[in-house]
This record gives C-alpha cells, sequence and structure tokens, in this order.
C-alpha cells in the first residue's frame, strides 16, 4: 500500500485533485484533463481513487498504466461522507475521507474490451426499446382509426404496406406519407437490432471468457456477456465470493436481521441493474423449461424438477440465475471449465 492517497473527482472540463500523506491533506487543486494526463505520468506511484462515473474507467486505466494503484469508489458513498456544500474541492475531499473508511468496498473497473462489449450491449437495448416503442404507437394510431393490423402474416412491416395500399381505408396522402416515414424508421431500428446481434455473437465468440460461460444452462449470448462485464473484473476483484456478485446483482433474499434473529424476506423488487437480473431469470426460465418436459439427464435437472414440485417455475428459475451467477463467479475468477454432473448410467 502506497504511502499517498489521491481523491479525483472528475468533470469533462476540469478534474479536482487531492492529496492525502502522513495525515494531513497537502493540496487540493484543480487541473485540466491534459495537465492531469501529465501529473499522472510525473507523479511518484500512490493510490489513487476516482469516484465512479462516465469517465472513471478510462483514467483508472491511465492511471495504472503510469505505475499507480487505481481504484473507484462509489458516488452514493462519497456523497454521503462528504461535507459542507457540494463543490469540486469537498467532493474530491470526500473520496479520501470515504477510502478510509475501515472495510470500504471499491467498484470493480472494466478493460477496454469489457467497455466495448459494453458499448454494443448498450446500443442494442436502446434500439430494442425504441423499436418497440415505434411499433406499439404504429399499431396504437392505426387502431384510432379503426384498422387493426397483425404481425402474424409477414410481420408488422408487411402489415403496413397493406394498409398503405389499401385505397378503401380512406387515409389522406399527407398521413400515408407520415405512416409510410414511420413504417421506414422502423424498418430501420429491426434492421439496426439483427445488426448488433450480430456484433454480439461475433464478440462472443472471440472472447475466451464468454466462450466458456455458453455452456451454462439459461446462457445465451446476451447472458455470456452479461456475466462477463459483471463478474469479469479485470484488477481487483470487488466480490470476495461468488455469494456476493449474486446477492450484488439481486438474486438472493432481502435480510432483515437484527439481535441475532436472522430474517430473509424476498428477493427484492428494486436492485441497481434490473435488466441484467431479469435476462437472467428469463434465461433460467427456458432452462427450467426444458428441464421439466425431457428426462433428466444431469444432477442439475434432478434438482431442477424437485425444486419445480416443491416452490413452482418461478422460484426455481430465480434459484437457477443464483446458482448461475456464483458458478460464473468461480468460473472467472479460477479459470476453470463448466461441466455437468451426469447421472450414473
Amino acid at each position: 500500500m502506497y504511502r499517498s492517497k489521491i481523491g479525483v473527482d472528475l468533470a469533462k472540463e476540469v478534474i479536482q485533485v487531492c492529496t492525502y500523506t502522513s495525515k494531513k491533506v497537502q493540496s487540493n487543486i484543480e487541473m485540466t484533463p491534459n495537465e492531469f494526463l501529465c501529473w499522472l505520468i510525473n507523479t511518484k506511484p500512490a493510490t489513487i481513487i476516482f469516484e465512479a462515473c462516465g469517465t472513471s474507467n478510462y483514467w483508472k486505466q491511465k492511471a495504472i498504466e503510469a505505475g499507480h494503484d487505481a481504484r473507484l469508489i462509489s458516488a452514493k458513498l462519497v456523497a454521503v461522507v462528504r461535507q459542507n456544500q457540494k463543490t469540486d474541492k469537498n467532493d474530491a475531499l470526500a473520496i479520501i475521507q470515504a477510502a478510509l473508511l475501515p472495510d470500504v468496498t471499491f467498484i470493480g473497473g472494466k478493460s477496454v474490451a469489457q467497455q466495448q462489449l459494453q458499448t454494443i450491449k448498450r446500443l442494442r437495448e436502446l434500439a430494442v426499446k425504441h423499436q418497440g416503442a415505434a411499433q406499439k404507437q404504429l399499431v396504437s394510431l392505426l387502431l384510432e382509426l379503426n384498422i387493426r393490423i397483425s404481425n402474424r402474416k409477414g410481420g408488422i412491416i408487411s402489415a403496413i404496406d397493406g394498409v398503405l395500399e389499401d385505397a378503401t381505408n380512406d387515409l389522406s396522402v399527407e398521413c400515408r406519407k407520415a405512416i409510410y416515414t414511420a413504417k421506414v424508421h422502423l424498418k430501420g431500428l429491426i434492421e439496426a437490432v439483427h445488426q448488433y446481434n450480430e456484433c454480439l455473437e461475433d464478440s462472443a465468440s472471440s472472447h475466451p471468457e464468454c466462450k466458456k460461460l455458453l455452456k451454462l444452462e439459461g446462457v445465451g449470448t446476451t447472458n455470456a456477456i452479461n456475466l462477463y462485464l459483471a463478474l469479469g473484473c479485470w484488477d481487483i476483484g470487488v466480490f470476495s465470493k461468488g455469494k456476493d456478485a449474486s446477492a450484488c446483482i439481486g438474486l438472493t433474499p432481502i435480510q432483515h436481521s437484527s439481535g441475532g434473529m436472522v430474517k430473509l424476506g424476498s428477493i427484492g423488487k428494486h436492485c441497481k441493474n434490473s435488466i441484467l437480473r431479469s435476462q437472467l431469470i428469463c434465461g433460467a426460465m427456458a432452462a427450467v423449461n426444458q428441464a421439466t418436459i425431457r428426462e433428466p439427464k444431469t444432477k442439475k435437472d434432478v434438482w431442477l424438477r424437485g425444486l419445480v414440485e416443491r416452490r413452482g417455475k418461478k422460484c426455481a428459475a430465480v434459484a437457477l440465475a443464483n446458482k448461475t451467477v456464483r458458478t460464473a463467479f468461480a468460473m472467472l475468477t479460477q479459470g476453470t471449465e463448466y461441466k455437468a454432473e451426469l447421472l450414473a448410467a
């Protein structure tokens, strides 16, 4: 551990740097990004703590390249610790104070490869949202004109083409032109989602860690990338065990323990990354459905069938997602391969 601790509050145009050495704040100065990059290179190795934000992964990578021990800390924790009003100087000082707390948990950073995977995934998620919104709007607006369309025969695009070609629906020229423009926009979104899916599949096949995760039950391309982004921290592990990783994602019961009495509730309605948890549970539900309709081949199939009989499919899917995260954590941290335990012949 280095003697000097440096708290860095990042912003788009300015960066506030607070240096703490020998139990005393030595300086708290403002720099431009270029000045800060030169400062990183010329400063002796130290522990640099960045508040987690949009550019923190980039600066953490640069700090490690310069020989520093760089870490990310939660912005929510910094806000709780901060004294006085919110200023850049107070934020930088609060980062130091939060890092000095006993047993503080830091946030894992992402590598450049992980950031690129995350970029593709986020673009796909946005395109899927826009596609659903555009499609629902078109269907609803046409329904107000008593024009009912269905995507069962040829898809939604073909159905809209049929509406535009129908001369008996009394649509004006301007309205047809607007609907045609909306159709072209929707078609572009559908094609964009297909392109993003191809990018994700190609990326997953080129990453050894993602290829290993694809062997897990209920894990496809999207969930393999999700698990790699959530658990494949490239520098220091933020989770000491798989149970902590699963709890962070929101797949374990919420504890309400006090006075030596342990009380476990539900898995919780709200979590930090609801999309990640939802996708993991959806994948697990597909695996549960397969396990209940086919003859059991592995011990996990037997476990799932018994759990479905006792608690139902939804509970079994959450339990399988929990087990999947813990197994993925062990695979990524220990460098092992997954092999399902087959039933004795």
